[in-house]
């Protein structure tokens, strides 16, 4: 394994990262509210470390091979994770611990959206634009930035973002060159936020709102700048802004490469993917049973209110962003809870979106159907299409062993909450926001995180990581074959 190549990428990518300390930098600069001295200092840090990280071992450029690709993803998210908790750590507003620091850092780099963090309103602007930024980077995935912005990395690319990019499906290149793949998909990503910007903005937002918003929402994060969220606005065209954007997140990047390539704009590659199909049914049907469920109990006074509402936390949960307009834990029980579950199926595979992904649900619901005919009909032999494409058997139990995996992760760190104190509801919940990188909870975790036991948070930084990375680009670290030569 070439050691020293991955560090001096490291170092490189640390390098990179400290100049995003310098735009919050900028906004305290502006706004004149603190928190611009921690941004600095935490600058110079980052980029020092970076240095130190790459100087020495500037001329060991290596081939990688895919085993190393997976070690440099991982240790991109935690390291990178570890020094965006820098900024945390030093200042003053918020007094944050060091594992509290970590949290949110984590929290926001892989999307997750849940927060240590109360009375929003009032903190400096330069951490509420952080909070955001975090997100926004890691909505897409570092590693493909880097990739597409950093050539003198020296190797093919091609085996990060095999490692980094969400989905079953890995092999498929949008464009020839991995770097023109990344450099694509950051266009895109880039054209999106603006428009979401300028669409939040529009509708009544103050600048700073809708850039921070426009951050957290395409990466499908749920940070806000405000305690209240997307609620502190009270604004059903926000709302419904909010809701699109979520849903054109939760599409796989691929597709909109696809529709955005072509002039005029190939609108139909979206209705004839089947995975698109499926998760707009998903977004339909969990807003149809929120809405009848809530005028069943009378929640809201009018129909039109009920529905907006139904539609945002419908939405919201669903693709992992977990934004609120009201208190949806304070619903009939049986409506938070069915939208957990349902944030276990998330986005689109090539989304910004956590979960397991539409497509992986729809191939387990194609094989069992499989394993039924076969019942009555043994010696038949039954292909799984997904449309009109006949998948290999290895996708199929690559499927299969994802999911047994992300069962079983579950479960350990369920009961490493339990164990340390947690109710049983709450864990359940906590767990569901970290791994599915959902953001908020239920029961002792509906508003925030805060006071969780460090050691909960921990677990809920590794749930994080793990959901993050789709399981087994982490798991694979930890097998005794993955470090023999």
């Amino acid at each position: 394994m070439h050691i020293l190549s991955i560090i001096r990428i490291v170092g490189l990518l640390v390098a990179l990262f400290s100049s995003t300390m310098l735009l919050p930098a900028l906004v305290a600069f502006g706004y004149r509210d603190g928190g611009g001295s921690e941004f600095v200092s935490a600058f110079f840090i980052a980029l020092l470390l970076g240095l130190l990280l790459w100087f020495p071992n500037r001329h060991h450029k290596k081939e990688l091979r895919s085993k190393e690709g997976f070690l440099i993803v991982v240790l991109f998210w935690t390291v990178l994770g570890s020094v965006g908790a820098l900024p945390f750590m030093l200042g003053e507003v918020p007094d944050m611990s060091v594992s509290e620091a970590f949290f949110e850092s984590f929290s926001g780099l892989t999307t997750t959206g849940a927060t240590v963090l109360t009375g929003l309103d009032e903190l400096p602007k330069a951490f509420l634009f952080y909070r955001q930024l975090l997100q926004w980077l890691g909505g897409m995935g570092i590693i493909v930035l880097a990739v597409a912005i950093l050539p003198i990395l020296g190797i093919g690319g091609m085996q990060l973002f095999r490692a980094e990019i969400p989905g079953p499906v890995k092999d498929n290149k949008v464009t020839p060159r991995i770097a023109e793949t990344a450099k694509a998909l950051w266009y895109i990503y880039l054209f999106i936020t603006l428009s979401c910007a300028l669409a939040y903005w529009m509708a009544g937002m103050t600048l700073f709102d809708a850039i921070c918003h426009s951050f957290s929402t395409v990466a499908i994060g749920g940070f806000s700048t405000h305690d209240a969220s997307i609620g502190y606005f009270n604004s059903s065209a926000i709302n419904l802004i909010t809701v699109l954007f979520l849903m054109v997140a939760g599409v796989n990047f691929t597709l909109h490469f696809a529709a955005f390539a072509h002039r005029p704009l190939r609108l139909y590659v979206y209705l004839k993917d089947p995975e698109v199909k499926v998760f707009i049914g998903l977004q339909i049907g969990l807003t149809l049973v929120c809405f009848l469920m809530l005028m069943h109990h009378a929640n809201y006074e009018s129909w039109s209110e009920t529905l907006d509402h139904a539609l945002f936390q419908s939405v919201s949960i669903a693709t992992t962003a977990g934004y609120s307009t009201t208190g949806f834990s304070e619903w009939p029980l049986f409506l938070p809870v069915l939208l957990m579950l349902a944030s276990f199926v998330g986005g689109c595979a090539g989304s910004t979106g956590g979960g397991i992904k539409v497509v992986r649900l729809m191939l387990l619901h194609l094989q069992g159907l499989r394993e039924l005919k076969r019942l009555i009909h043994p010696r038949a032999v039954y292909r799984i299409k997904l449309g009109n494409k006949a998948l290999s058997e290895r996708v199929i139990e690559a499927v299969w062993g994802f999911f047994a995996a992300y069962a079983i992760i579950f479960i350990l760190c369920m009961l490493g909450l339990i164990a340390t104190g947690m109710d049983e509801l709450t864990a359940f919940s906590a767990v569901v926001a970290s791994l599915n990188n959902l953001g908020p909870g239920l029961g002792e975790v509906a508003p925030h995180f805060a006071s969780t036991t460090d050691a909960a948070k921990w677990i809920m930084i590794i749930a994080m990581l793990f959901g993050r990375l789709e399981i087994f680009t982490l798991l694979v670290l930890l097998t005794p074959a993955f470090w023999r030569s």
